[in-house]
């Protein structure tokens, strides 16, 4: 049985160019880096759960809600293939349950924070926004897109992004947790403009400040479908 099902919809990701040193300690044992075309990408992603089950079951309060990551693209080579997969350096919810079940069972990065967002469909564009209180201040990502989605290209940036089916976790150094997330090949939106406004240094720590001048090397908007969350297993020596 999966571990979770549910809903990922409206998925705005902003992708920056970092220097790939910077990730070194966050790389989890077994993994490499996952390049595009020589870049190395982080990317701010913000998202909704909806229709979420935890073995099944819908846990009343926790069916719908927001989530804001920052993650980075890894792979690993295991029976002859690459596995390409994520990790994320933390995940923003507003649930504080989500946040103990996830960092307790997959030793993930979440923290709990005010939040809200917006879904606007008006004069043929779209609007998706996502926004969390931290330090008293209001973080926005916001972005407009065309009304009607469209298929993403193979071999596109756009696809390398989207196209990732495993979530990594550091343990320790010799430890890692893997597990599979499951879903269709997603559909995407014409980005007509975007805003973010936020406070990377005060969100995801003082190293990622820099991200606060530096401005995205492409942002995406994709609808997203149903989605898995498999068991983990653990990644040893």
């Amino acid at each position: 049985m999966s571990f979770l099902k549910a809903e990922w919809r409206k998925l705005a990701i902003a992708n920056y160019v970092i220097d790939e040193n910077l990730l070194s300690e966050y790389l989890p044992f077994g993994t490499e880096l996952d390049l595009w075309e020589g870049k190395c990408y982080v990317s701010l992603v913000g998202f909704m759960f909806l229709n979420t089950r935890v073995l099944g079951i819908k846990i009343p309060f926790y069916v719908n809600f927001e989530e804001v990551n920052l993650r980075f693209y890894v792979k690993r080579y295991e029976n002859g293939e690459w596995k390409r997969g994520v990790v994320f350096i933390k995940e923003i919810v507003p649930k504080m349950a989500i946040t103990l079940v996830a960092n307790t069972l997959y030793n993930e990065n979440y923290q709990t924070v005010q939040m809200k967002h917006l879904w606007k469909v008006e004069n043929n564009k779209r609007t998706i926004q996502y926004l969390w209180k931290k330090g008293g201040k209001w973080n926005s990502f916001l972005i407009e897109a065309s009304e009607q989605a469209s298929e993403i290209q193979a071999e596109s940036e756009t696809e390398f992004i989207t196209e990732h089916y495993w979530g990594y976790a550091k343990v320790s150094d010799k430890i890692t947790n893997e597990y599979e997330v499951t879903h269709p090949k997603w559909e995407k939106y014409e980005v007509l403009n975007y805003s973010i406004d936020i406070d990377f240094g005060l969100t995801y720590g003082k190293e990622f400040e820099f991200l606060n001048k530096q401005s995205p090397d492409s942002v995406m908007l994709a609808e997203g479908s149903e989605i898995t969350v498999e068991p983990k297993k653990k990644i040893k020596t």
